[in-house]
């Protein structure tokens, strides 16, 4: 029996993805679980594009997740660029520690 999955269960399941994104980046001070957790909520909104496109049947959505996608990309390489060189000035990755640094 094959069951189809509806665009309320899809868009639940990027809601939920979402919100746990959204509590790691509000709670965890390690960058690199920052970053993990911003790459979470741009997976939510891919899901939420890619259901809104499959339902509509149109490619706008899908098309939508490219340039969200390049935006990730973007955002882990300078996130990680970032990490690396506090790891290497201050031997943590702590995000709070990002502040106090004077450049």
């Amino acid at each position: 029996m094959s069951e189809i999955v509806t665009i309320q269960q899809l868009l639940g399941l990027s809601i939920i993805l979402f919100t746990i994104g959204l509590v790691g980046v509000v709670t965890r001070r390690n960058l690199i679980l920052v970053l993990l957790s911003l790459e979470l909520m741009l997976s939510a909104a891919n899901l939420a594009f890619v259901s809104f496109a499959y339902i509509q049947g149109d490619l706008a959505g899908q098309i939508m997740v490219f340039f969200v996608m390049i935006v990730a990309a973007a955002e882990v390489t300078v996130g990680l660029a970032i990490a690396l060189l506090l790891s290497r000035k201050t031997g943590k990755i702590n995000a709070d520690e990002v502040r106090a640094l004077k450049w």
